[in-house]
């Protein structure tokens, strides 16, 4: 029996996020038990607003607006932070969920996300499940925090990544040529897991050794032991590039920035400003030039220095998610798996979303220095391949020419 896709984003935007949507359109558009694909306007929240598009009508038979989509960062559907009431308690948002699904004729489910977004995933199989109604949900994954649980990487990392270690070369460069003592402290996204702060050992090259130290939140942080290194370094150059996660905390768990006692919508402290504070912490105890930089949402969406790695998995997990879907497959999410690094190669599966929601996969102890400040080979081994390959960027007046929904 025929039926039709229903496919949203969600989360945090990345370069690579509409690749697997341009997956999904690219599989959906070639099996002929698909009807219609729909697209969420704003994830499930624009769902629940019935607030759709009819994708088949926007892409199918329109090879360059596809390929256009599969390069262009950020979601062409739109986003929301919206985490749906545990039916048990409060049924509203499934009830009004599977309205529109039933209105829709939906049959299969495809929410690409991060981890709250696979916490939707998860309550709509159950509830599905729960309800008797015939209808397959598959998360696809993305988050360039690389913090999900059974997939070796999450799509948007690794392009996350290239821009972190061409940023940090970049700034070398910049500092290198002026005779002076100066450390400059460049704060990384990264809550809970570092993944993002220790791509920027990527930067150091046959000649550049920056970052000269890396702290991520895995290890606790000591702003003694901290000045004591940028001490010891300064021995040795003349210039210091540190990077450092947002997310580091001391021995008590306090993040070194929480100064702020804001938290998000789904209760996550809202952090900043380590830089700023570490910055002053070594204009006065070490009283060298010092300058910190955050970048902030700057990897987010920088397309232009996407990694050609990164955006082929992430349209592969796309089409994954269909060829799952057709075949049965519910209350998953789209994987992948190292088979070796050296040639790198990766196999695509499907992993119990349930493995996967409201879990946090964060760098292992043993990839990190004894001391905290750096990282080990290991750790250099399994980021290499991500950021491999440039992808061709077609340029208009003389910036990149994305695609936009009107």
């Amino acid at each position: 029996m025929k039926g039709n896709v229903l496919v949203g984003q969600s989360g945090g935007p990345t370069t690579v996020i509409n690749a697997s949507l341009a997956g999904v359109l690219s599989a959906a558009f070639n099996s002929e038990q698909i009807e219609q694909v729909y697209g969420m306007i704003n994830g499930i929240q624009g769902l629940m607003d019935d607030q759709l598009i009819n994708l088949t009508k926007e892409f199918k038979g329109n090879e360059k607006k596809l390929e256009q989509l599969r390069i262009t960062p950020s979601m062409y559907l739109g986003s929301c932070r919206y985490k749906l009431k545990d039916p048990a308690e409060d049924p509203s948002d499934m009830e009004r969920v599977f309205e529109l699904l039933a209105k829709y004729n939906i049959r299969y489910f495809l929410y690409i996300g991060g981890n709250d977004s696979m916490d939707t995933v998860n309550k709509v199989s159950k509830y599905a499940k729960e309800k008797g109604v015939d209808i397959q949900v598959i998360g696809i994954p993305k988050t360039i925090d690389n913090d999900l649980m059974e997939i070796d990487h999450t799509p948007g990392f690794g392009s996350a990544a290239k821009y972190i270690a061409t940023s940090i070369l970049e700034m070398s460069h910049d500092t290198y040529i002026y005779y002076m003592q100066s450390v400059m402290i460049v704060e990384i996204m990264g809550r809970n897991a570092g993944w993002l702060t220790a791509a920027s050992v990527l930067a150091r090259n046959a000649y550049n050794e920056a970052p000269h130290l890396i702290y991520l939140p895995e290890s606790n942080f000591s702003c003694e032991q901290f000045i004591a290194d940028i001490k010891e370094e300064l021995k040795h150059r003349k210039q210091v590039i540190v990077a450092v996660s947002e997310g580091i905390h001391d021995e008590n768990g306090e993040y070194i920035s929480a100064k702020s006692t804001k938290t998000d919508q789904f209760g996550h402290v809202m952090l900043s400003g380590n830089g700023k504070y570490l910055e002053s912490l070594v204009q006065q105890e070490i009283g060298c030039k010092v300058r910190s930089v955050e970048l902030n949402v700057l990897q987010r969406c920088a397309a232009h220095i996407s990694s050609a790695t990164d955006v082929s998995e992430a349209f592969h997990l796309g089409e994954k998610a269909v060829d799952a879907v057709l075949n049965g497959h519910t209350e998953e999410m789209t994987s992948l798996k190292r088979i070796s690094n050296d040639p790198y190669r990766v196999e695509y599966t499907t992993v119990p979303v349930s493995q996967v929601a409201n879990k946090e996969k964060k760098i292992p102890v043993e990839w990190i220095n004894q001391a905290g400040n750096d990282v080990k080979p290991e750790l250099v081994e399994y980021l290499k391949p991500l950021i491999e390959g440039e992808l061709k960027v077609e340029y208009k007046d003389g910036i990149p020419d994305y695609i936009f929904r009107q």
